[in-house]
């Protein structure tokens, strides 16, 4: 195990940590989930520069690593739906299209080819980060409303208005980016 590894697997444990905060569901505890979110996001871009800079790369870091992402992403969304923020129906988008693109890849390794990640995957990786980031700032918003008795039914209207626009717009991307996926690699689909 190596730092850029360490660093990995803290993103996954960082996942639980905003999660349980979310349900306690106050001001302070959703300012610490922001807090918390966005530093597991700054280890997916340490994790990665580490690596490279120190030649510190291992065959369980290019695993690990999108699997963390994938943890994050996934949880925190099912978070939302539980909190009943978000559909049910964009997880389901969501894990979908990893399942989808995971398993190609997977079925390509096995034929020694190396499917590399695609611009509109980072796209797609982006606009959910951002999406997460702006539903925590909501929570905050809707928490701080709520102590300093502010929060009415028309806050809530634009919460939500505001929710579902993050929300279409990280699912367009992620939609996007498995469709561009899978249209690129067809050829290989084929001789599956």
């Amino acid at each position: 195990m190596n730092l850029p590894n360490y660093l990995t697997l803290s993103r996954i444990a960082l996942t639980f940590v905003v999660m349980a905060l979310l349900f306690v569901r106050n001001f302070t505890a959703a300012c610490a989930a922001l807090v918390i979110f966005v530093v597991a996001c700054l280890t997916d871009l340490l994790d990665g520069w580490v690596a490279r800079k120190k030649g510190l790369i291992s065959d369980f870091g290019k695993l690990m690593d999108p699997v963390a992402d994938k943890v994050l992403v996934a949880g925190l969304f099912l978070t939302f739906v539980q909190l009943q923020l978000v559909g049910a129906w964009v997880v389901v988008v969501i894990i979908v299209r990893e399942f989808l693109i995971t398993g190609m890849r997977i079925l390509a390794l096995r034929r020694g080819v190396v499917l590399a990640a695609e611009n509109a995957g980072k796209h797609k990786t982006v606009s959910q980060m951002a999406a997460i980031t702006l539903i925590l700032i909501f929570l905050i918003l809707k928490e701080s409303g709520l102590r300093f008795s502010f929060w009415n039914e028309r806050w809530e209207a634009h919460f939500a208005a505001g929710i579902h626009i993050v929300v279409s717009v990280a699912v367009f991307f992620t939609l996007y980016s498995g469709i561009s996926y899978l249209w690129r690699n067809r050829g290989l689909i084929r001789t599956l």
